[in-house]
């Protein structure tokens, strides 16, 4: 009996040996990770990678899927992205239809643990006025429809508007607080820090584009429509939600007298898309032209020069003010 217990005693030894080599002596739904145990995170384009890192900090390994200088409206995700992703913690996206490869992830993150945070979650949404247009679009061939890039019924462009950009900070530190609980306090900070900067972007842009001689915009992309209906301006815009869709001669024509009647001083136009239309009705109505910067992606100079959301909206808002005091 003694040397059947000693036998049953180094059995039952060797087992939990093995289960904690199995385990690396880790409970089961643990977040840490080799790389020092920050949570990863993949982000759908700029100003989620962007207020990602905010909130992260060192705590996180931000990835932008989108890369600098690419216009987002055009990226699919490859195979290998899809692979990334399931392979990481969160994966942070906008939503609102910006997004239009997210059924994929959906589909090739199935069984995996990947968190998925819907940044626009709770952002009152404008309706696109579009949306009818890009219903009908959708009769064609799939080839057709895909290139119209439709996003559905409601303007995706949340980020613009600043407050609607703390929102998203919000969703983004929640995430990170329900994958990473034992950093709550660091992602609260976090946020405290960056949502006092973001009011005071607010702030900036309420009382500086309060009384401007002008109201309106015009804008080869229809971009900014969260960002004007906040600070009580107009736009106009040439090319729609898609940057890269392309107007006719009557939507030329309807945007060339409305910039005539209403005395618009400037064009503006994006750095990720081509400004030929911008200038071609610039040059018909004796205006300048700008970029307004839609924050889709920023170019690898930018991110080089320390560039962020928060800078870029610094920018956006002093050439608004030349242009609509001009």
């Amino acid at each position: 009996m003694k040397k059947l217990g000693l036998k049953l005693s180094a059995v039952l030894l060797a087992t939990s040996f093995a289960l904690a080599g199995c385990t690396g002596g880790k409970t089961a739904n643990t977040t840490e990770k080799k790389d020092g145990g920050k949570i990863k995170v993949y982000a759908s384009f700029y100003p989620m990678y962007d207020f990602a890192k905010k909130i992260g900090g060192d705590k996180v390994e931000v990835t932008n899927l989108v890369p600098a200088g690419t216009e987002p409206h055009d990226w699919e995700p490859s195979a290998k992205d899809l692979a990334k992703i399931s392979e990481s913690d969160i994966l942070v996206y906008s939503g609102a239809g910006m997004e239009s490869w997210i059924d994929k992830v959906d589909q090739a993150t199935k069984g995996s643990k990947l968190v998925k945070v819907e940044a626009s979650k709770g952002i009152d949404l404008i309706k696109s006025e579009h949306h009818h247009d890009h219903e009908d679009a959708k009769e064609k061939d799939h080839e057709d429809a895909h290139e119209e890039h439709d996003h559905g019924e409601y303007d995706p462009h949340v980020w613009l508007a600043p407050q609607n950009a703390k929102i998203q900070m919000k969703n983004i530190k929640d995430a990170l607080v329900k994958a990473d609980p034992n950093n709550k306090d660091y992602y609260e900070k976090n946020f405290e820090t960056y949502s006092k900067k973001i009011d005071d972007l607010d702030s900036k842009f309420s009382t500086s584009l309060k009384n401007t001689k002008s109201k309106n915009i015009v804008v080869s992309h229809e971009a900014f429509g969260y960002l004007c209906k906040a600070y009580g301006i107009k736009q106009i815009g040439i090319e729609g939600l898609s940057p890269d869709s392309e107007p006719d001669a009557a939507r030329m024509a309807e945007v060339t007298k409305f910039a005539k009647e209403n005395k618009v001083k400037y064009i503006f136009f994006e750095e990720l898309v081509s400004p030929k239309v911008a200038e071609t009705i610039a040059k018909e109505i004796g205006a300048k032209t700008a970029v307004l910067n839609p924050l889709e992606g920023l170019s690898e100079d930018q991110l080089k020069a320390g560039e962020d959301y928060l800078s870029i909206m610094e920018s956006n808002l002093k050439v608004l003010l030349e242009a609509l005091n001009a």
